[in-house]
């Protein structure tokens, strides 16, 4: 048998406690399931993703501890790295064995059962690493690939550390982007707008017909973030092929 961890809100406990952990989050190769840490002898690497979920999930996180078979078909790796599917029990042995096992997760493709939880559990909340592990110290990077919309802290992180000050609005981006002489500033416009809020995707209806297909091309990437009936209509302007979904 093998120990993990789950991490999920405390207002949830009481449920997850009762019925299982249902089978919300998406896994790398598509599956739904569970993440989960192994139970380390170190507290704070197994509970290291704590910090960091916070970010996303605000308010208080509760551990709920199962144990699955040991020939469980898991799979298990860094976050961001393609992982390898192995046991559970040799999952385990693997983040167990590794000098350094902060960002590591295992995923089980599948819901847990009520009678797999052992104990749910408060914790600390400060645990872990945020951001990435090693992260503490480093001056972040506020440019918007690696500081993406909708980051939570996203506007205060850019306001400190921002090279050129702070990121420029939306209305004076489109202020850029109409100022455009050149193929290359127009893209690099539409680059930078894919960055703030989305909406009135009207004012860039000009752009359908520009002669440059690099152009259109990434006005057609742009418009797969914005919603509404403008959008829609731009895009297959740009695509008349293009087969959306009704009511996007």
């Amino acid at each position: 048998m093998t120990d993990l961890v789950h991490l999920t809100p405390q207002h949830s406990a009481r449920r997850v406690a009762r019925t299982g952990i249902a089978a919300r989050s998406r896994g790398w190769f598509g599956d739904r399931g569970v993440f989960c840490m192994p139970v380390l002898p170190s507290f704070t690497l197994t509970h290291q993703w704590v910090r960091e979920l916070r970010r996303w999930h605000p308010g208080v996180l509760a551990a709920v501890q199962l144990r699955l078979p040991g020939d469980e078909p898991v799979t298990v790796g860094r976050y961001g790295v393609p992982p390898q599917r192995l046991t559970a029990a040799r999952a385990a042995a693997l983040v167990r064995e590794l000098a350094d096992p902060r960002g590591y997760e295992v995923f089980v493709p599948r819901a847990v059962t009520a009678a797999e939880i052992r104990h749910v559990r408060s914790i600390p909340q400060g645990v872990g690493w945020r951001y990435l592990p090693g992260a503490h110290g480093t001056r972040p990077c506020a440019c918007p690939r690696c500081l993406a919309a909708g980051t939570p802290g996203a506007a205060k992180i850019r306001r400190r550390f921002s090279p050129d000050g702070p990121a420029p609005t939306k209305p004076e981006l489109m202020a850029a982007l109409r100022a455009a002489t050149t193929s290359e500033e127009i893209i690099e416009a539409l680059w930078m707008l894919g960055g703030r809020r989305r909406g009135g995707a009207e004012e860039l209806a000009y752009l359908a017909v520009h002669p440059d297909p690099e152009v259109r091309e990434a006005l057609a990437e742009l418009l797969g973030n914005y919603r509404g009936r403008a959008a829609r209509e731009l895009r297959r302007t740009l695509d008349p092929q293009s087969d959306e979904t009704p009511g996007r």
